[in-house]
């Protein structure tokens, strides 16, 4: 294919973009522009970005063209850290809580929700707690408690449009534990209800496994490993990991690979 003919096609693509199925255009794109010498593809995506624009498709080209369209308009990543010592205390309280808004057709951060927690059971940070989360008393002590935290993320939902009907959300963590075990489990010891967004979520642990093939017996730091990713931030802090997550989500996603849910019906 010539270089002429290629933009010609890439051209006919994008100036009929309103006509032609959304999920699609962006393969028909891919295609196309696998013919294409990068230096065209270069030249020209300026050109295309702003016909995609005129009709709706704020993505880049390359964004259009590098990963196929995802499941979810958002993934909301969150990690927790929880209360904790050797051997373990009984319960465990949650005393950081990260969510991270991910776009999912660019796996690009929106937006940052990030909340830390005043246990009640146990008030004090143990020394291994502090140690391993790197959360110190202070970052906890005049924090609001559970509940609250809780009314909060459903204002911060609600203010990011997730809580309307026609936007497919779901959370992801790196394993279970987080909704499966440490939200419902304090939830019903304190006596609160789960709101239903909790009960679905992405465990990328098994993602990850779907996508290459085995399975991250160190979570984070195996993924980025297998993917040769520099670790960001320091591990087990809760809004660290989330941007761990993050992006090994969107590197997973550049690799083509489309996220489904993992957890089972409550």
């Amino acid at each position: 294919v010539s270089d002429a003919s290629g933009c010609s096609m890439i051209a006919l693509l994008h100036t009929g973009a309103a006509k032609f199925p959304q999920n699609l255009l962006p393969r028909a794109t891919q295609a196309v522009c696998s013919l294409l010498p990068a230096g065209v593809l270069k030249g020209y995506s300026s050109i295309v970005s702003r016909k995609l624009a005129s009709h709706g498709f704020g993505a880049s080209m390359a964004a259009m063209s590098s990963f196929p369209p995802q499941r979810y308009h958002y993934f909301l990543v969150l990690d927790f850290e929880a209360t904790c010592d050797k051997p373990q205390i009984h319960p465990q309280e949650i005393i950081e809580f990260p969510i991270l808004k991910l776009n999912g057709r660019t796996m690009e951060i929106e937006s940052t929700f990030h909340m830390y927690v005043q246990p009640v059971v146990h008030p004090q940070l143990t020394p291994f707690c502090t140690e391993l989360t790197g959360i110190i008393q202070g970052m906890v002590d005049g924090q609001p408690s559970l509940q609250q935290v809780l009314e909060r993320v459903d204002e911060w939902m609600a203010k990011e449009g997730l809580l309307d009907p026609s936007v497919k959300s779901i959370f992801v963590t790196c394993g279970d534990w987080d909704l499966k075990v440490m939200l419902p489990g304090q939830c019903q010891y304190l006596g609160l209800p789960v709101a239903d967004y909790f009960k679905q979520w992405i465990n990328l642990k098994k993602a990850y496994s779907f996508a290459m093939g085995s399975w991250p017996k160190n979570g984070l730091l195996d993924m980025n490993k297998g993917l040769n990713l520099q670790h960001i931030g320091r591990p087990h802090s809760g809004i660290d990991d989330c941007k761990n997550i993050a992006n090994i989500m969107k590197t997973l996603a550049h690799r083509g690979f489309i996220f489904k849910q993992t957890s089972k019906p409550f």
